[in-house]
C-alpha cells in the first residue's frame, strides 16, 4: 500500500482534502491573472515611462529615454521583464532551501499560507504605486513573485500527499481549471470597473489600482480554505543531519543535489520543462504588454481577451485531463507543445488593431494553456522520490510561475535593441521545440521506477 493510500481511512476523506487543496489554485490565480498577467506590467511600464520622459508619453509620443537602475541604463519598456528575470534568478537560489525546510518541518500547509499572505500583502501595496514611483512597484513585484513561487513549491508538493498516483492527473487538472475559472470571474469584475471608470467617478489609473487591490484581497482571503482544510503530516525519511532546522534543511538539500544523477529521467523531464515552460510563461507575462504596445489595443480590450483565455482554459484543463486518461499525460503534453509552436508563429504575424484574429488566437491559447501546465505538474509528481517532494518542486518552480529567466530576458533585450517585441517570438518557437524533443526522450515508466514510486495504470 502506498504512503498516500495508507494515510487515509476512506476515499471520501481523501476527496475532502483534495477539494480544500483545489482552492489554493483558486486563490493565487487572482494575482497571477489580474496582476502578473494583465494589469501590472503595462501599468508599471507607464509609471516608468513617466519617470524617464515626463507625463507626455503616449503611443503617438513614445518614450526613448532610459532609466538609471543601479548605475545601468535600462529601457522603461524593459523594466518589468528585468524585474521578473531577477525574481526568477533569486528564486533559483532560495526556493530549493524553502523546499528542504518544508520537507523536514512537517508544516507544509502553514508554510504555504504564510508565503501566500506575505505575497498578497506585497500585491496589496501595489495600490500605492502612483506618479513616477517605479521603484516601489519594482520592489513589490519582486517580493510578490518570490512569495508566490515559495507558496507554490509547498502547494505542489502537497499534491503527492492528497492524491494517489492514479488520481493526480485528474486532481491537478481540476485545480488548474478552478484557478482559471477564478481568474475569469475576478477579471470580469475588473473589466467592468476599468471600462466604466468614468461612470463610477474613477480615473483609469485608480480603476487599475483598485483592481490590483482586489486581487491581493482575493489571494489572501481564499488561502484560508486550504489552510483550514489541509492537514500537516510528519516528514518522510529525512536525511539525518545535525543542528537546527535551517542547517538540517540545507544539509538535506546538498544531499539531494549530490544524488540528482540517480534520477536521469526526472532530470530530463525537468530540463524539458525548463525550456517549454519558458515559452509558456513568457507568452503569459508579455501578452498584455505585447497587445498594448505592439498591437495597439486598449487596456479594456486586453482584459476582455484575457477573460476569454481564462474561460476557454477552464474547459481546456478539464479536456486535457480527460485526454491524459485515454492517451497518458506525456503524449498529451507533447501534442500541446505542437499547438504552442503554432500559437507563437501566428502571434508574430498578427496585424495591428485587428481584433478578430487576436481573439481567435486567444481561444487557441486557452485550449492548451491550463492543460499543458496541469499535466506537467502531475507527471512530475510521479518522477520524484518520497520525502523530497517540496525540494524537487522547488526546482520545478524555479522555472514556473515566476517565469524562466531566458524568455523574459530575451524579450527585454530584443526590445532594447530593436524597439519592437515581435522578433522575440521567433525565439519562443525554439524553446518549445527543444522542450518537445527532450520530453520525447523521457521514459516515464523508467523514471517512476527510479524514483521508487508506484506507476499509475496509464502513463
Amino acid at each position: 500500500m502506498s504512503q498516500v493510500e495508507s494515510a487515509y481511512d476512506t476515499a471520501e476523506q481523501r476527496r475532502r482534502e483534495q477539494r480544500a487543496w483545489y482552492f489554493y489554485d483558486w486563490a493565487n490565480s487572482a494575482y497571477v491573472t489580474v496582476v502578473a498577467t494583465v494589469l501590472f506590467a503595462p501599468y508599471l511600464t507607464a509609471v516608468a515611462e513617466r519617470a524617464a520622459c515626463g507625463p507626455g508619453v503616449s503611443d503617438d509620443n513614445p518614450c526613448h529615454t532610459d532609466l538609471r537602475v543601479l548605475g545601468l541604463s535600462v529601457s522603461a519598456g524593459s523594466l518589468v521583464f528585468y524585474v521578473v528575470t531577477v525574481a526568477t534568478i533569486m528564486s533559483a537560489v532560495l526556493l530549493p532551501i524553502v523546499g528542504a525546510i518544508a520537507d523536514r518541518s512537517g508544516a507544509k500547509k502553514r508554510l504555504m499560507a504564510g508565503f501566500a499572505w506575505a505575497g498578497s500583502l506585497a500585491a496589496g501595496g501595489m495600490f500605492f504605486v502612483t506618479g513616477s514611483n517605479w521603484q516601489l512597484g519594482a520592489v513589490l513585484l519582486l517580493i510578490a513573485n518570490m512569495c508566490l513561487g515559495a507558496s507554490l513549491v509547498v502547494y505542489d508538493a502537497i499534491l503527492c500527499e492528497v492524491a494517489t498516483p492514479d488520481e493526480r492527473d485528474t486532481v491537478s487538472s481540476r485545480g488548474w481549471a478552478l484557478g482559471y475559472f477564478a481568474g475569469t470571474l475576478l477579471l470580469s469584475i475588473n473589466l467592468a470597473v476599468v471600462s466604466l471608470h468614468d461612470s463610477l467617478g474613477l480615473s483609469e489609473g485608480m480603476a487599475v489600482r483598485l483592481s490590483l487591490l482586489s486581487a491581493a484581497v482575493w489571494w489572501a482571503a481564499f488561502t484560508w480554505i486550504p489552510y483550514r482544510g489541509l492537514r500537516d503530516r510528519p516528514p518522510v525519511a529525512p536525511v539525518p543531519e545535525s543542528g537546527g532546522l535551517g542547517r538540517q534543511s540545507f544539509g538535506q538539500l546538498l544531499d539531494t543535489l549530490r544524488h540528482l544523477r540517480s534520477y536521469p529521467m526526472t532530470l530530463t523531464f525537468l530540463l524539458a520543462y525548463l525550456f517549454y515552460n519558458d515559452g509558456i510563461q513568457t507568452v503569459i507575462v508579455t501578452a498584455s504588454t505585447y497587445g498594448e504596445k505592439e498591437l495597439g489595443f486598449e487596456t479594456a480590450v486586453l482584459i476582455a481577451t484575457i477573460v476569454l483565455v481564462q474561460f476557454v482554459a477552464f474547459f481546456g484543463a478539464l479536456l486535457f485531463g480527460r485526454l491524459a486518461g485515454s492517451y497518458g499525460s506525456r503524449k498529451t503534453i507533447l501534442a500541446g507543445l505542437g499547438v504552442w509552436m503554432l500559437v507563437v508563429t501566428i502571434g508574430y504575424f498578427l496585424p495591428r488593431e485587428e481584433i478578430v484574429p487576436f481573439l481567435a488566437l486567444a481561444v487557441l491559447i486557452g485550449l492548451v494553456l491550463g492543460g499543458t501546465q496541469a499535466l506537467s505538474r502531475s507527471l512530475y509528481s510521479q518522477l520524484i522520490p518520497k520525502g523530497r517532494e517540496a525540494e524537487y518542486f522547488s526546482l520545478y518552480q524555479a522555472c514556473e510561475r515566476g517565469t524562466s529567466w531566458l524568455g523574459t530576458l530575451v524579450f527585454g533585450l530584443v526590445h532594447q535593441w530593436t524597439d519592437s517585441y515581435r522578433p522575440a517570438t521567433f525565439a519562443l518557437i525554439g524553446f518549445f521545440a527543444v522542450g518537445l524533443v527532450l520530453l520525447w526522450r523521457v521514459d516515464t515508466r523508467r523514471g517512476i521506477a527510479e524514483a521508487g514510486n508506484r506507476a499509475p495504470t496509464l502513463v
